[in-house]
């Protein structure tokens, strides 16, 4: 019988909070419910702990992934289950998603099914992701930046100090399983509509978004993703160079430019690389 602790990161979610973690508990009667209030200036703790769940409070606001990070550091449970204050995860999808563990898989990803997304921008957005990382990964990514996910708990833990404490937690631990070799796998789930206001914001987050492109391919493989740039600079350059002797026989700076360009670029993602691979350096 496997030991499960549901953590769930909550930041003024007094609307829902309360019955997110009775749902939890009625489905998962014997699992330790951890709520990780981060930096709540509504009744969020209060609602959650009379609901029956574990409190851990955040005297200010450090970022989902952070919570996520104290959760995962206070959890007994062998299984680890994420999934957001918010009431847009059923606790009956997570139990498809922990018997999901049982079949040999290290983390399962709730992804999300259309109609889930809460706009036609981060619809595509998501798209784009999933398309690299199947790309970086050569695996199928259905969704990289679902937060609703159960994990092995030692596993994750060797991840802890890769997280960011913002917003782009699942995307960090999806590549990082990947890298490692661990055995990801997806199940099917729909997100309802959240209660109350997104803490999503739509320039200041859009733009964190955009590193998720480069974190994917830092994570994971970095010569993958810097090979092709550094490959259509050097192709160019010497497509200009072939234009350029043609006419004039002559050497054009354009040319330079494009050819060094495409040597620095693949220099980087080499040097990258190895970088990652330290990363990912196992001391046992």
């Amino acid at each position: 019988m496997q030991n499960i602790s549901v953590v769930i990161p909550a930041k003024n979610e007094a609307l829902a909070i309360e019955n997110v973690v009775k749902n939890v508990l009625d489905v998962l009667p014997e699992s330790e419910v951890i709520v990780v209030d981060d930096g709540s200036d509504d009744q969020t703790s209060l609602l959650a702990e009379r609901a029956g769940a574990k409190v851990i409070k955040h005297p200010y606001s450090k970022g989902n992934g952070a919570a996520i990070k104290t959760g995962a550091r206070a959890a007994s449970g062998d299984v680890l289950v994420f999934m957001d204050g918010d009431g847009q995860h059923s606790p009956e999808d997570a139990k498809r998603l922990i018997a999901k563990l049982s079949e040999g898989f290290d983390m399962v990803v709730g992804a999300r099914q259309k109609g889930s997304q809460a706009s036609l921008g981060r619809g595509v957005a998501n798209w784009f992701y999933n398309a690299l990382a199947s790309y970086m990964t050569g695996q199928t990514v259905l969704d990289l930046t679902s937060g609703f996910r159960a994990v092995k708990a030692e596993k994750f833990r060797q991840f802890l100090y890769l997280l960011p404490n913002g917003f782009s937690y699942p995307t960090t631990s999806t590549m990082a399983f990947f890298r490692a070799g661990y055995s990801v796998c997806y199940e099917p789930i729909h997100a309802s509509k959240r209660q109350g206001n997104s803490h999503i914001k739509l320039l200041q987050d859009g733009l964190r978004f955009l590193l998720i492109i480069f974190k994917v391919g830092t994570l994971y493989s970095p010569l993958k993703l810097f090979f092709p740039i550094a490959f259509f600079h050097a192709l160019a350059g010497g497509l200009y160079y072939a234009y350029t002797y043609y006419l004039d026989e002559r050497l054009s700076i354009a040319t330079v430019f494009m050819l060094t360009a495409g040597t620095t670029i693949f220099l980087i993602g080499l040097v990258s690389e190895q970088i990652t691979a330290l990363m990912y350096k196992n001391d046992d």
